[in-house]
């Protein structure tokens, strides 16, 4: 998959990890990805689908520690929570909000096949472990949409591995090294006085 990383998305994850910040870091990210995909969305299903991304992109939150804690990159992580948030897509038939075609599903689930096997996480469980006790809220489905899957958004070609386009607009394979120099500042959440990235 293809995915942006900047100062800004190591700056987030630094504060996921501080108590005191992690909260508002949290919930900016959840905000910010939900944002992000609603304008992705079928204008006409947007808003009916606003809950369960919020909900779903909190659990992933969860993921992607868990990840970082296992020794995934931070784009690696990242990419895990993004891959999981296209499988939930894709079984709700929400083709046109998809990163990548939905013939690269499986290679994608291949390429963390250890560490979704581990959380028992699978295309159609995307959650796996990481789901909350209570669920997710219910919206509804365009199971429709796969008959002829359209993917406006989606970039394939990139399911061997992961791909990031920095911030000079260069593309790396398998992410950059964290800097030196975190600003925690940076992170979504903390500095309201920061605009918002288009995407994550």
């Amino acid at each position: 998959m293809k995915i942006r990383q900047n100062a800004r998305h190591f700056a987030s994850r630094k504060a996921l990890e501080i108590p005191g910040v992690r909260s508002v870091t949290r919930s900016g990210l959840v905000r910010l990805h939900t944002k992000i995909f609603t304008k992705k969305a079928d204008p006409d299903h947007a808003d009916e689908r606003t809950d369960r991304l919020d909900a779903f992109f909190d659990a992933t939150m969860d993921t992607y520690l868990r990840a970082l804690q296992e020794g995934y990159s931070e784009a690696e992580a990242r990419e895990i929570t993004h891959v999981q948030a296209n499988f939930d897509f894709y079984n709700h038939g929400w083709t046109e909000m998809m990163e990548f075609p939905a013939d690269e599903l499986d290679d994608h689930y291949d390429r963390y096949r250890d560490f979704f096997e581990t959380w028992e996480i699978t295309i159609d469980d995307p959650l796996g472990q990481f789901a909350p006790p209570e669920g997710l809220p219910a919206a509804p489905s365009t199971p429709e949409k796969l008959e002829t899957p359209e993917h406006p958004y989606a970039e394939g070609g990139f399911a061997d591995d992961v791909y990031v386009e920095t911030a000079d607009g260069d593309l790396i394979v398998g992410g950059q090294d964290e800097p030196d120099d975190v600003d925690v500042t940076q992170a979504v959440g903390v500095d309201d006085e920061t605009p918002e990235p288009e995407d994550d």
